[in-house]
């Protein structure tokens, strides 16, 4: 007897059962949502908290490097929830001041009461703002710009959503978009060699990114979206004003400051683009910028349009502080000193503590069954989208990638297939996992629950990689 509890307690300190609680946890997380039992800066503060009380327990980790983790966790994701606070206030004072007036009238001249119209240039504005490669920035650039469209069509934010995520996917296939850049440094080659060879793929993608946008303004048609639609009869007109901003007051409008609002706007965009400065900064500047050129030196009016938007900055930064603990618990590793060791790590010391992720990752490998061995490419892409819900892109590239390598080897399957397979059809899913702070800004911008952003883009996002992969495997970038 005592062996048997012996052999349990063994295992439950192995990386396995540690993998098997990081599933449990995600799992959890993803059913609390899914259900709206709870929001989801809570989701992720209480379950990985409750796992690291268990890891502690299981005496896998000290109270310490609890700590050490969730420190790591906040170093990574305190920049972003800098530019959750900062963009929302920007676009928010933008707003109010009317810029995005003048701006939806001519995109509502050019595109009449053409729903499909509206979903072809939003698709157009996410392959061409995220040529940067940076997903916050993207999201900050077109649901500002398109939610009040969509609004006034009668048209579902989701899909605004959905257009947006695949065609940003596509385009985070550039050389120096981080998950190419990542699967690269694993490789050991040029970023912009692996590029090469998924070029074709990303054209391909391109293509298929518009031709969503196409049917989904015919099926947001069909439901009847449009100016004067079904749904405008339903719900009536919506008033403008209203849809660009619930709360904007006639007396925030500086219509006379168009120009100068925009000469700021696109400031901000090259700064982006640049990209010397960290994405907060430039948004922090032009906070400042914005309320003294259209309120002036006004302290009330200043702290009065803040108060406006502290509502959605504060629920937006609180649950990215929440993805700080989930992220710190789930993917950091601890070494023998007993500090971090990020994600980015993709050969980890011999006598560190390898992170949840990464044992789950191990899992993962183990259970492929050989007889599969010679198309793990195909796998792995068609795992890809199912498994982003549980990865973020340093644990996805650095801690999975070597591993299935390695695997991949021992099949004689040359590495290049699985590194594209990994990157083409992982990037499809980016911006619907949790995991990736940018998603969770999107959602914040776009006004929508993240589990009605997955319920409403997953199986879209699994069909749109899928047929990625086949079309590499067609033209023998990937094996069949």
């Amino acid at each position: 007897m005592g062996n048997f509890f012996a052999s349990v307690w063994g295992f439950m300190q192995s990386d396995v059962f540690v993998g098997i609680l990081g599933l449990l946890t995600i799992a959890a997380i993803v059913l609390m949502l899914f259900r709206s039992k709870m929001q989801p800066a809570f989701a992720f503060i209480v379950f990985p908290a409750i796992l690291a009380i268990i890891l502690v327990l299981l005496g896998r980790y000290s109270f310490d490097d609890i700590a050490t983790m969730i420190k790591s966790g906040f170093s990574s994701t305190g920049p972003t929830a800098a530019l959750f606070v900062f963009s929302v206030l920007y676009f928010g004072i933008m707003t109010d001041a009317g810029m995005f007036d003048v701006i939806i009238g001519k995109l509502m001249k050019l595109v009449g009461d053409n729903v499909i119209g509206v979903c072809i240039v939003t698709a157009v504005i996410a392959l061409v703002g995220h040529l940067d490669g940076g997903g916050a920035s993207t999201f900050c650039i077109v649901i500002p710009a398109m939610l009040p469209v969509y609004k006034r069509m009668h048209m579902r934010p989701t899909t605004l959503l959905r257009i947006a995520v695949l065609a940003m996917g596509v385009l985070n296939l550039m050389p120096w978009a981080g998950p190419t850049m990542r699967a690269a440094s694993v490789m050991g080659m040029e970023a912009g060699a692996l590029w090469k060879t998924i070029l074709p793929i990303q054209i391909f993608g391109i293509v298929l990114a518009l031709v969503h946008a196409v049917l989904s303004g015919f099926l947001e048609k069909r439901r009847g979206a449009g100016l004067h639609g079904k749904l405008a009869e339903v719900e009536g007109e919506v008033d403008l004003k209203e849809a660009l901003h619930e709360q904007a007051d006639n007396e925030l409008a500086r219509p006379k400051l168009f120009i100068v609002n925009i000469i700021l706007t696109l400031a901000i965009i090259a700064m982006l683009i640049w990209d010397v400065f960290p994405s907060y900064v430039p948004f922090m500047i032009g906070c400042a910028l914005a309320l003294f050129i259209n309120y002036g030196f006004k302290a009330k009016m200043h702290k009065k349009i803040i108060n406006l938007h502290a509502g959605p900055a504060l629920m937006m930064c609180s649950t990215l502080m929440g993805a700080a603990i989930l992220m710190g618990i789930l993917t950091t590793s601890i070494g023998a000193d007993g500090k971090a060791i990020s994600a980015k790590t993709m050969e980890l010391p011999p006598d560190a503590i390898p992170s949840v992720v990464r044992c789950l990752a191990n899992i993962i490998s183990s259970i492929l069954p050989k007889a599969l061995g010679q198309h793990l490419p195909l796998i792995i892409g068609i795992l890809s989208v199912p498994l982003a819900l549980a990865f973020d892109t340093d644990s996805y590239f650095y801690g999975m990638l070597p591993v299935m390598i390695g695997i991949g080897q021992a099949f004689g399957v040359n590495a290049l297939p699985i590194a594209v397979a990994m990157v083409v059809c992982r990037n499809c899913a980016t911006f619907i996992s949790p995991m990736v702070p940018a998603t969770l800004l999107g959602t914040g911008l776009a006004e929508v629950e993240i589990k009605d952003h997955i319920k409403a883009s997953f199986l879209y996002v699994w069909g749109f990689s899928i047929l990625c992969m086949l079309f590499a495997a067609l033209f023998g970038i990937m094996p069949l």
